[in-house]
């Protein structure tokens, strides 16, 4: 029996590849909507992974590493709600 392959992700703060389940997804639909944080990660449109940790959305907002990913701006309001579901998932590990 072959194993099951587990889909992975790249980091954005820290460049790691790692389990996409353990990451916390952002998404540009692909109809023009507004960015948002995909906490299914099944959403349509084009997606940008982070760690759960802070240091890493630190680092990939400094670098403006998520409006490279999703070609387009990204709000302070995205950015606000992605550092809830980072305290919601409570896995803040300093991995960056």
């Amino acid at each position: 029996m072959t194993a099951k392959k587990i889909p992975m992700r790249k980091c954005l703060g820290c460049m790691e590849g790692r389990p996409k389940k353990e990451l916390v997804r952002v998404v540009r639909p692909a109809d023009g909507g507004a960015v948002c944080v995909d906490a299914t990660g099944k959403k349509n449109g084009r997606g940008a992974y982070l760690c759960p940790s802070r240091d890493c959305l630190a680092k990939a907002r400094k670098a403006r590493r998520l409006e490279r990913a999703l070609e387009c701006e990204i709000s302070d309001e995205v950015y606000a709600v992605l550092e809830q579901e980072i305290e919601k998932r409570g896995t803040d590990d300093g991995n960056g």
